[in-house]
């Protein structure tokens, strides 16, 4: 049998399925969920959840190929999100090109960057200093999210509140709400410790 399919869905399969596990990879940081489905047959997928990393595998893996596939996936995962990561400098320069196209330019932060210290926000902007700031953990989230967050931030150059006003601004962006569900849901699962599920296209840029 040839090696799983990496990132695209898979054929139902019928067979005991062993349970979920939470595994300990050294280097790998936080605690890596292994969800096994009996929906793949040959595919294997992994992905960030807030502060966790999920790795999602055919129920018939044996524990040894779902150690070999984690530790395959993570390095994987991580080499796509270092070339993804955007830098400080990076970041500005797409919240510039943000605002250019969703708030007509009039939302101009003096500076962008991203911080460790922010645990229950995902961003925060400082109207009078007109520096925003985003949390490290929209790092490894859908570029779009990213994008959203940033949006957000911006628009409180332009309105400090969230009246009419403010979320009128943030309406051009054809994803919004969207992303909205997207962190609510993994603030959801942060605070309950109920596993959030996104769709298979919310993962993705």
């Amino acid at each position: 049998m040839g090696e799983p399919d990496v990132d695209d869905e898979g054929a139902t399969r019928k067979g005991s399925a062993r349970p979920d596990t939470t595994l300990n990879v050294p280097g790998a940081g936080d605690a890596v969920e292994v969800r096994r489905s009996r929906r793949r047959s040959r595919t294997v997928s992994a992905y960030r959840e807030g502060d966790r990393t999920i790795v999602a595998i055919p129920a018939r893996f044996t524990r040894a190929q779902e150690r070999e596939w984690v530790e395959r996936m993570l390095a994987r995962l991580s080499a796509k999100e270092q070339r993804r990561r955007p830098s400080d400098a990076e970041l500005m320069e797409r919240a510039a090109a943000l605002s250019t196209r969703y708030l007509g330019g009039q939302a101009a932060p003096v500076s962008v960057r991203w911080v460790t210290n922010m645990d229950r926000r995902w961003g925060s902007c400082s109207v009078q200093d007109r520096a925003i700031r985003i949390s490290d953990r929209v790092r490894g989230l859908p570029g779009w999210v990213l994008d959203y967050v940033l949006l957000h931030e911006l628009a409180h150059l332009l309105h400090a509140g969230h009246g009419p006003q403010f979320w009128a601004l943030l309406e051009p962006y054809p994803r919004t709400e969207r992303a909205r569900g997207f962190l609510e849901g993994i603030a959801f699962s942060e605070e309950t410790g109920v596993p959030y599920e996104s769709s298979p296209d919310e993962t993705g840029d």
